[in-house]
């Protein structure tokens, strides 16, 4: 007998379809009918008259590997109907590990309860099927991880040697269940690898017919020595290729958003299996200690406090002629804001603001903040208005285009109430929906649909989640589409967006009548080999 049935729903179904009425019957984990079901027996029966039902949305690109570790439940996402998500980007991965003590400071910061007991990617994934989990999670081997496994801190190109074990580390964690490798080259350790060694790991996940996704190296300036590398990279290496964030950033020419979609499209007419994905927002946001050069970073974070005490070191950051944002160089710290640090009395903040109520140079404040910081220096972080809604309205005109978060699956309450992964964390989905479909109609609904269901489903590789058919995983969510609603602000990032009633996380309600239920029917999702 079925278990749940939707009545009377507006289905879309995910594939960019029209919209269409029907019932929905779930069994178990699984959808087994659509159409109508009227008279079908069903344990439950639910009317959704005036309410979309779509399948639960995929966010392509988060960072919640340790955060779940923490608190699986994942409200902030699944409470705006995301059921599945893949973490492990920008290469920030919590596996493979070399050295369980750099790995724990590297990702955890202040969460408490996490420890590092593994090694393994595979090891990772256990520990987090441990947990009580609110969605679906899927994970992305990082080539961060995987560089510090093999070189630590260290700032020299690897050996033949050094390349064989990362290589063998990629290999290992495919099979362990990785669904590819990202890259995070603006970041450390990524910001030290050449194309040739991105080369060569991408070999191994295009043999195993996995997504290399990419942070590239710059976005800014020399935007286009950013994208043409990863698009050689995946040209040369025959991997899958998924660009993460592509808008450029501030400082960038007027063209430069044009001009990388001219070149992702001469890619694709030439073989490469290439798409991208953007945030729906202009903030930016990133670790303050991103925008300290290399050097700073060598040796780990206990080097790094030691430098920011010496003067002539600190001198020596300021003078970095390529910091992460273009912001800094141009002073424009009034555009600049703090998300998270030691010191909650400035989060919200700008640094100029906090910079004039410490009485220190903007620079010198920031510093200053890193230092207080100590062992949790690199898990400070800040957002600003990088972005620009030209480029991402020329961007979601292009079929391929995805739509993600870059967050962090949170909880208002519990180990990760205090914690902000970017200002739409709690949203994107609605501000997506609410802004670019129905206020500029970008879109229609239906394609807005596809863009964070199957579109990501088929860029991971996932052949029954995205798409509401018989058979698939019952991962949906319900909703009123006139009533989806963005309530994130610089002051309160932490909502929930309006408009969501009812989401399904294989097959039981993870909220229902708009609260979230005590159910985690979330799975860890592993790559079949």
């Amino acid at each position: 007998m079925t278990d749940t049935l939707l009545l009377n729903a507006r289905v879309i179904d995910g594939t960019g379809a029209p919209a269409y009425a029907a019932d929905v019957a779930v069994a178990g984990d699984r959808i087994v009918a659509l159409g109508d079901l009227a008279h079908a027996e069903a344990a439950e029966r639910l009317d959704v008259s005036g309410l979309t039902v779509s399948p639960g949305f995929i966010d392509i690109h988060t960072h919640s590997d340790a955060v779940l570790l923490a608190d699986g439940k994942a409200d902030s996402q699944v409470m705006q109907g995301v059921t599945s998500e893949l973490a492990g980007q920008c290469g920030y991965s919590f596996a493979p590990v070399g050295d369980s003590e750099r790995m724990k400071r590297w990702m955890v910061g202040r969460l408490p309860g996490v420890e590092v007991s593994w090694r393994s990617f595979g090891g990772y994934l256990e520990a987090l099927e441990e947990k009580s989990l609110g969605l679906n999670v899927m994970a992305l081997v990082g080539h961060g991880a995987i560089r510090g496994a093999v070189l630590g801190d260290e700032v020299r190109q690897p050996s033949e040697a050094d390349l064989g074990r990362m290589a063998d580390l990629v290999t290992a964690s495919l099979d362990e269940g990785a669904w590819g490798m990202s890259t995070g080259l603006e970041y450390w350790p990524g910001l030290g690898a050449s194309a040739s060694e991105l080369t060569r790991l991408c070999r191994v996940v295009a043999a195993a017919d996995g997504l290399h996704a990419s942070h590239v190296r710059n976005r800014d300036i020399h935007y286009d020595m950013g994208f043409s590398e990863v698009l050689s990279v995946g040209r040369v290496a025959g991997v899958r290729t998924q660009i993460s964030h592509i808008q450029p950033k501030y400082g960038r020419p007027d063209h430069a958003m044009a001009h990388a979609l001219e070149m992702v499209e001469h890619a694709r007419a030439h073989g490469l299996d290439v798409a991208f994905d953007v945030i729906p927002h202009e903030w930016s946001h990133t670790g303050v200690a991103a925008i300290l050069p290399a050097w700073a970073r060598e040796g780990g974070v206990e080097k790094l406090l030691e430098r920011l005490r010496d003067p002539a070191a600190r001198d020596r950051m300021k003078a970095n002629p390529a910091p992460m944002w273009r912001l800094v160089l141009d002073g424009r710290w009034d555009l600049i804001y703090f998300l998270r640090a030691s010191d909650p009395g400035i989060l919200g903040r700008s640094v100029a603001e906090v910079a004039e109520a410490r009485g220190t140079a903007p620079y010198d404040t920031v510093l200053d903040l890193l230092l207080e910081a100590g062992e949790n220096a690199l898990h400070m972080l800040w957002t600003s208005k990088s972005f620009f809604e030209e480029d991402l309205r020329l961007c979601l005109r292009r079929p391929e285009c995805g739509v993600m978060s870059d967050t962090l699956a949170l909880c208002r309450h519990g180990p990760t109430g205090g914690l902000i992964g970017s200002l739409a964390g709690y949203g994107w989905v609605a501000r997506f929906l609410e802004h670019y479909v129905r206020g500029l109609k970008l879109m229609s609904a239906e394609e807005a649909i596809r863009r964070v269901t199957s579109l990501p489903a088929e860029r991971i590789g996932l052949p029954d989640r995205g798409i509401l058919r018989p058979g698939a995983a019952a991962d949906i969510a319900v909703f009123d589409y006139d009533a989806v609603t963005y309530r994130c602000t610089l002051a309160e990032p932490r909502q929930h967006p309006g408009g969501f009633r009812h989401v399904l996380v294989n097959g039981r309600f993870a909220v229902r009548d708009g609260r979230r239920t005590e159910e985690n029917a979330g799975a860890v999702l592993r790559r079949a080999t």
